[in-house]
């Protein structure tokens, strides 16, 4: 196995909404972000796809809901030949202060906990600065897309030490050769 990414969903893989995307006919990918996906399983990664999804605690959409929406996401992963080994949801509003909620680690140490692999090194990609801080906080190496709220953060200097690419594909290929070049190939 080339390694582990780990990706953030609105914003990076699909289109954001700021009402949030409700139901599977509102989750739209962004333009070459599953492709991207399955190239990076292709090379050998493990991904999976870390999300704080506020709308369950909000009221907005319920359990099911969200599980029709990433049944969707699935599909169209699957679809473009690749594949996600796990999904992984923050259900609580930011004032409920857990430790799933990114900027906090814990969606990424459920990673480690349910696939045995480490996160230490792993790779996260995502487009706002909570992303990069839950990457930060469990040791993962912070990559920021500049697709969803991805310009703003970098605009605003948010991006601290991650490496910065226009969108989810650009930054596939990056992790794929780096990982080329690191296997000697």
């Amino acid at each position: 196995m080339a390694g582990l990414v780990m990706l953030d969903r609105d914003g990076v893989i699909n289109a954001d909404s700021p009402g949030y995307i409700r139901s599977p006919t509102q989750w739209e990918p962004i333009p070459g972000s599953l492709e991207a996906i399955s190239r990076l399983n292709r090379s050998g990664f493990d991904v999976v796809v870390c999300t704080n999804q506020s709308g369950i605690a909000r009221g907005l959409l319920s359990e099911d809901d969200l599980a029709a929406i990433h049944a969707r996401m699935r599909e169209a992963v699957r679809d473009a030949g690749g594949d996600l080994r796990g999904v992984f949801v923050c259900p609580h509003a930011p004032e409920d202060g857990c430790f799933c909620r990114k900027p906090a680690p814990g969606l990424l140490h459920q990673v480690a906990r349910r696939l045995g692999r480490p996160v230490l090194g792993a790779w996260f990609i995502g487009d706002s600065e909570r992303d990069l801080a839950a990457a930060r906080a469990a040791g993962a190496r912070p990559v920021l897309v500049r697709t969803g709220n991805g310009a703003e953060t970098e605009a605003s200097g948010g991006a601290g030490d991650a490496i910065v690419f226009a969108d989810l594909a650009n930054a596939a290929e990056a992790l794929i050769a780096r990982s080329l070049e690191s296997a000697g190939g």
